[in-house]
């Protein structure tokens, strides 16, 4: 039970590794087309900016810091408001349904089961 948190921790740190190395070097195919027209208008508008490419390199430097016991919690911090942004794209630019892919789920549990587990450190942020 004590080591749940640390598999937790790798495998996220590992997920949000491997898909923002992915961005850098292409290893993984690539996602089929979505339905939503809102999806190749969203991504030609954030590609270009450079902004994708920041995310990205928050992802594998929030994965590395996850992955690490010590340093969990700063990665949890950078990675929160990219599983929200996951979440809220999913949802609006995909549509709904989208929120339901295996990954998506994957991530946003093991991501707050990680912050369940270290709520009390958390917390500890609202105070004064």
């Amino acid at each position: 039970m004590k080591n749940i948190p640390n598999i937790v921790g790798g495998l996220l740190g590992l997920a949000f590794l491997t898909f923002g190395l992915n961005h850098f070097h292409t290893f993984l195919p690539a996602p089929p087309p979505s339905d939503s027209p809102y999806v190749p208008l969203f991504f030609k508008s954030i590609g270009p900016s450079g902004f994708l490419t920041f995310v990205k390199i928050i992802e594998i430097v929030g994965g590395i810091l996850v992955a690490i016991p010590r340093t969990r919690n700063f990665g949890l911090l950078a990675l929160g408001p990219i599983v929200v942004g996951i979440i809220a794209v999913n949802i609006f630019i995909k549509g709904g349904g989208a929120v339901l892919d295996p990954a998506i789920i994957a991530i946003s549990v093991m991501s707050a089961y990680l912050l369940w587990t270290a709520r009390d450190k958390f917390l500890g942020l609202l105070n004064k």
